[in-house]
């Protein structure tokens, strides 16, 4: 890939809202290493932090959606507000939302149209003590932590569990109810890149 790639250099917005926003950026350097690909992360805590940057991509972490609404949209950040406008300014762009990162793509709340066509309950799976792993049937180890789960799917089923959707994907936006950052596998991460390059 390195000789593909040799002078790209992807720049990866995260959304630094809440949740494991570290273990994401480990991830991404891993896909990194792994495509011999040169990525740079900007942390995003404001509208003004996406405005000084030309990012190719946009990481959603999990958390809690309540919270991430709440600090997203308040108006010393207006980050949320400005996420979508970005998504929704080019269907193309990449972008890669896990667990509370899946229900607001899927339930944006915020007057326009969901950026993936599913329906989506949180914390179905149950609270903290339900949280579980398991082998998806991709082959991916599923990390289920208060998850959300998928009702009606009208998008891409990009994974299962059981039969059941636990990730869907809208062109280059992936929605996932489990987390792949607390995983060894950089497979999402990596798709998230290879859709910039």
């Amino acid at each position: 890939m390195s000789e593909v790639w040799p002078e790209i250099m992807v720049v990866v917005g995260i959304a630094m809202l809440q949740g494991a926003r570290h273990a994401h950026i480990d991830a991404i350097q891993r896909a990194s290493d792994e495509l011999s690909l040169t990525t740079k992360v900007v942390e995003l805590r404001t509208i003004e932090d996406l405005q000084q940057q030309d990012i190719d991509a946009l990481l959603l972490p999990g958390g809690e959606s309540t919270v991430m609404r709440l600090r997203g949209n308040d108006e010393a950040s207006r980050l949320l507000p400005a996420l979508f406008a970005w998504m929704r300014e080019n269907e193309s762009r990449p972008v890669l939302a896990t667990c509370a990162g899946a229900i607001l793509l899927a339930d944006p709340q915020d007057g326009g149209p969901p950026l993936v066509d599913a329906e989506i309950d949180r914390n179905a799976y149950g609270g903290q003590v339900d949280s579980f792993e398991s082998t998806l049937d991709c082959g991916f180890p599923g990390v289920f932590i208060r998850a959300p789960r998928f009702g009606e799917v009208r998008d891409h089923v990009e994974c299962t569990l059981s039969g059941e959707a636990v990730g869907v994907r809208n062109g280059n936006r992936i929605a996932l109810t489990f987390h792949p950052e607390l995983s060894n596998d950089s497979r999402y991460h990596r798709m998230l890149l290879e859709a910039c390059a």
